[in-house]
């Protein structure tokens, strides 16, 4: 009975705080967290795509690399990049450990149970104890007193009732888990703009080396149909010198546009996590489809709405106001209660019920101004999260205009880039023309070849340019994961 009536006391004490309790269930739920610490938690970022302390340009490495030569589309590399990509994964590890930090806080609203067994034997010398035994009264009494021993068995029980500094922590901290979930979520656009950016980069390598094998085939041809000229004596020998000095320059080139195609593979292999040593080919090739109908108002209005390190930045300024209450509220006094329950006796076999209760009421008097350096430090905390804010939301706006107006440029580019290929074939095919008729010496093809060889190099930049525009201004508006999958795959949102 004795039990059951503490069980019940125990449960009582349980449904104190069932808010908290409930708060801290759904944050586990959701699997949001944070830093992991009292503080705001950082949002991370890609920042330079060639930095090799970046984690978004890192992975961790799934499988083993086997003969075969993998056949990767776009969505294929994306879901590959969202689950091995390093920044993504630490990014992960934050939220347990601010699922962690949050749990702390709240355990000290918690009721808090332990349990301890004990048997005890002692001897105790009472002269040594301060006792002094003296006079006809205490004759017989002896100085030494023992070997005797004792059985104790309780369950201790601790609970607050009122604290409001462990009451503001544990919103601050459940604030950070919000915030970590949110940056999280910013973590996936940010390993989508790094992938993007990787397969637009192989993709222009591959049309690249393409442009420059071409090339290479017409100089190529253009060589020997000079030194056959030369040998029946139509041209000078010039002529065929000049023709072989473009041929070697287009190997050149070819050599270089293969090399940097090869590392850049690398590169996207390493963001996704492919096998060291892995052989793919990416089955699509460069798209373009024009982007219109975006206007400055309508991407700012659903960057705001929709970006996750704005919407993370917002409860980072929340947190920081409930810890600066916490800070406060130190000064405030605390009511807990303390009991505890169980058996002791002189030996196990003869238990006898024991308990204690007792309500404790403190009032913090002077504590070495703690409270006013936590207050200080709370407060440039709430105002240096509240200009993070402001800044931030300045940067949505800069970040949404810039990918407007690179976009803008970049369809315009590709428009004139395109027209220059055609311009520049029609020169190159006009040269050969010349040439073959003996009008002129193949000065003009050669130079034809170079008008040719720039016009494509024009139009893979500027077809690269637009691609990445469309990347970046879809995680300024803060949709990049699906964004980017409609852009890149040549359909419309």
């Amino acid at each position: 009975m004795v039990v059951i009536m503490f069980c019940a006391f125990c449960i009582s004490a349980c449904f104190a705080f069932p808010a908290a309790a409930q708060m801290s269930g759904n944050a586990s739920e959701s699997g949001e967290s944070s830093s992991g610490n009292s503080g705001a938690p950082t949002a991370p970022s890609v920042g330079d795509y060639s930095a090799a302390q970046n984690p978004f340009m890192g992975s961790v490495p799934q499988g083993q690399a086997t003969d075969e030569v993998l056949q990767l589309s776009f969505s294929n590399v994306l879901d590959r990049g969202l689950k091995n990509n390093l920044g993504l994964l630490l990014q992960s590890d934050n939220t347990l450990a601010a699922r962690g930090q949050k749990w702390k806080e709240l355990s000290a609203l918690l009721p808090n149970l332990t349990t301890a067994t004990s048997e005890n034997v002692a001897k105790i010398n009472l002269a040594a104890q301060g006792f002094r035994f003296s006079g006809p009264a205490f004759a017989g009494i002896p100085s030494v007193v023992g070997p005797f021993g004792f059985f104790d068995s309780r369950i201790y029980l601790k609970q607050s009732v009122l604290d409001l500094n462990a009451l503001y922590r544990e919103r601050g901290a459940s604030e950070n888990v919000k915030a970590a979930g949110l940056n999280y979520k910013n973590a996936r656009d940010l390993v989508v703009l790094a992938v993007g950016n990787a397969y637009l980069e192989v993709l222009a390598g591959d049309a690249r080396v393409e442009t420059a094998d071409a090339q290479l085939k017409t100089a190529q041809s253009l060589y020997e149909k000079s030194e056959d000229e030369q040998k029946a004596g139509l041209v000078p020998a010039i002529d065929t010198l000049r023709a072989q000095v473009e041929m070697q320059t287009r190997q050149q080139q070819l050599i270089i546009a293969r090399n940097n195609f090869e590392k850049e593979k690398l590169t996207l292999g390493r963001i996704i996590g492919l096998p060291p040593g892995q052989q793919f080919v990416l089955t699509e090739k460069t798209p373009y489809a024009p982007l219109t109908g975006i206007t400055i108002e309508e991407a700012e209005k659903r960057a705001y709405a929709s970006r996750s390190d704005y919407q993370a930045a917002i409860q980072q300024v929340r947190s920081a106001q409930h810890f600066r209450r916490a800070a406060r509220a130190e000064h405030y006094p605390t009511i807990d209660i303390n009991a505890n329950f169980g058996d002791s006796s002189i030996t196990i076999g003869n238990p006898q019920a024991v308990y204690q209760a007792s309500a404790t009421l403190r009032f913090p008097i002077f504590a070495g101004n703690k409270s006013h350096a936590d207050a200080l430090e709370a407060d440039a905390a709430l105002h240096q999260a509240g200009q993070q804010l402001d800044n931030l939301r300045a940067q949505i706006d800069y970040e949404v205009r810039t990918a407007l107006l690179d976009l803008q440029a970049a369809a315009d580019q590709v428009k004139v880039a395109q027209s220059s290929v055609d311009l520049a074939n029609q020169e190159l095919e006009q040269a050969h023309d010349r040439f073959a008729a003996g009008v002129a010496d193949n000065l003009e093809v050669v130079q034809a070849q170079e008008t040719v060889a720039g016009a494509n190099e024009q139009y893979i930049s500027s077809l690269y340019a637009h691609n990445v525009a469309k990347v970046e201004l879809a995680k300024a508006m803060g949709f990049a994961e699906q964004g980017v999958r409609l852009y890149l795959q040549n359909r419309k949102p």
